[in-house]
């Protein structure tokens, strides 16, 4: 793996100097790590662009440390450990890391596609792959004390023993909402939930195992203050009725959700529906030699998984090393069959 000094992909910073290699992708989270490697397999160089500052992507950012349960061969596993293992095996194709670095212009010079990074190197390419996944992600504010993010306010919770013996509030009713308390319940002192409506969005299987646990679940209740001196010490949390209770809390975790867009990418002269890119058969955009694969690439009957973005990043870096070099095959043969 390369960027400037060969640092790790967890390392940011960019090369002075432009970069050229024969396939740029444009994400750096699952889909876009198995697409280098797979490059690498095809006998292409790539270089991998990420506004993030480590590999990863979504998983990383919001929720290494939950189970995953829908990557062919693995009953579950951690999402830090899936990240972990792609980027071993994206090794063997040697990429170039940008990673906190955002791709801001797309422009065509001598038959390549030149792409401009913010406060970096253009990387000239033949053909590009966008992995974005659902693009810049910005996570919904809790409104009675986004003051304290950071300082006993999170969103995500990237180590879970952080919170060990602590006292947390998990603020929502979705997935994520359900994923945290269960996480985190073996470990912390006491687990509340807190939902501003009677029913929740995350699916019956999850809340059921919650609610077996014994986790307090506040229903029709907001959190509607934070305390502390100097640091978080306790939430006051109100009913719907009016009542009030004060609950002690050293974390609370808002999982209330977050936007998201695509950013300069959707300028980019493609054609874009509900954050998704258009793709053929071929995943191919509607523009010459730019692909997408995962959550970013939209066609009839998609179904977003991470199993499915890996399947779509072979089927986009085959059909680039034909468009590379017509001469080659498309079917490359099996991985199993090569030394």
């Amino acid at each position: 793996m390369r960027t400037a000094g060969r640092p790790e992909p967890s390392d940011t910073g960019s090369p002075s100097e432009n970069i050229s290699v024969d396939v740029v992708i444009v994400g750096a989270g699952p889909t876009g790590l198995y697409a280098a490697y797979y490059a690498g397999f095809r006998g292409l160089s790539v270089a991998i662009v990420d506004s993030l500052p480590e590999s990863g992507g979504q998983i990383t950012a919001m929720y290494p440390e939950k189970q995953i349960f829908d990557v062919a061969g693995f009953p579950a596993v951690l999402g830090r450990d899936l990240v972990s293992a792609l980027v071993e095996q994206a090794k063997q194709a040697d990429p170039i890391y940008l990673l906190g670095c955002k791709a801001t212009t797309l422009d065509e010079r001598d038959d390549k596609l030149v792409v401009g990074i913010e406060d970096g190197p253009d990387v000239h390419a033949g053909a590009m792959l966008i992995t974005a996944g659902i693009g810049e992600f910005t996570p919904r504010p809790l409104p009675a004390g986004n003051e304290w993010l950071g300082n006993g306010l999170v969103h995500f919770v990237p180590q879970l023993d952080k919170h060990r013996g602590q006292d947390v509030v998990v603020v929502g009713g979705g997935d994520s909402a359900f994923d945290w308390v269960i996480a985190l319940h073996p470990i912390a002192a006491s687990v509340t939930l807190v939902h501003r409506r009677a029913r929740f969005r995350a699916a019956q299987a999850i809340v059921r195992q919650a609610s077996d646990l014994g986790v307090r679940m506040m229903t029709d209740a907001e959190v509607t203050a934070l305390r502390g001196d100097g640091k978080l010490a306790e939430v006051e949390v109100t009913t719907k009725q009016g009542d009030r209770e004060v609950l002690p809390a050293q974390t609370v975790v808002a999982a209330l959700g977050f936007t998201a867009d695509l950013g300069p990418i959707e300028s980019w002269g493609f054609h874009v529906d509900h954050r998704q890119i258009t793709v053929d058969t071929t995943m191919a955009t509607t523009r010459d030699r730019i692909y997408a694969a995962g959550d970013v690439a939209g066609y009839p009957g998609k179904v977003k998984l991470i199993s499915t973005g890996f399947g779509e990043a072979a089927t986009a870096i085959n059909n680039i090393a034909v468009l590379l070099n017509p001469d080659a095959h498309l079917f490359p043969g099996h991985s199993s069959n090569m030394e």
